[in-house]
C-alpha cells in the first residue's frame, strides 16, 4: 500500500476522531480496523504519531491533504468513504466532522456524489 495513502488516511482519521472533542471507544476500535485494512504497519503508524505529537489540527490537516493529493483518484475515494463511515461510528455525526469531510473532499478534488 502507498505510504501517502496511509499517512493521509491516518491524519484525517485522527482529526475526525478528535473533531467532537471526545474519543469514543467505538472510534478507537474503528481506527484499529482501519489500520489493519489499509495494511498500516507499525513503522508508518509510528511516523504518523511522531509527526502529530504537539502539532496543531491545521498542520495535521495540511499534511493529510498533501499526502492525499499524491494519491490516485481511486485511493482518494477510498479514504473519504472510510472517513464517512467513521463519522457515523459513534452514533451521531458532529458538525465539525461534516465540515472536515466537506473541506477535505473539496481540497482533494473528489466529487461529493462519488463518496
Amino acid at each position: 500500500m502507498d505510504t501517502n495513502y496511509q499517512l493521509g488516511l491516518l491524519c484525517l482519521t485522527h482529526l475526525l476522531i478528535c473533531a467532537d472533542g471526545i474519543e469514543h471507544a467505538s472510534e478507537i476500535d474503528a481506527m484499529n480496523i482501519i489500520k489493519e485494512r489499509a495494511d498500516i504497519g507499525d513503522s508508518v503508524y509510528s511516523e504518523f504519531q511522531e509527526f502529530a505529537i504537539g502539532k496543531k489540527e491545521r498542520e495535521i490537516y495540511h499534511r493529510g491533504i498533501e499526502c492525499l493529493n499524491r494519491c490516485s483518484d481511486e485511493d482518494k475515494l477510498k479514504v473519504f468513504v472510510t472517513l464517512y463511515k467513521l463519522s457515523e461510528v459513534d452514533g451521531r455525526v458532529h458538525v465539525k466532522e461534516i465540515r472536515l469531510l466537506l473541506d477535505s473532499i473539496k481540497l482533494a478534488g473528489v466529487e461529493l456524489n462519488d463518496v
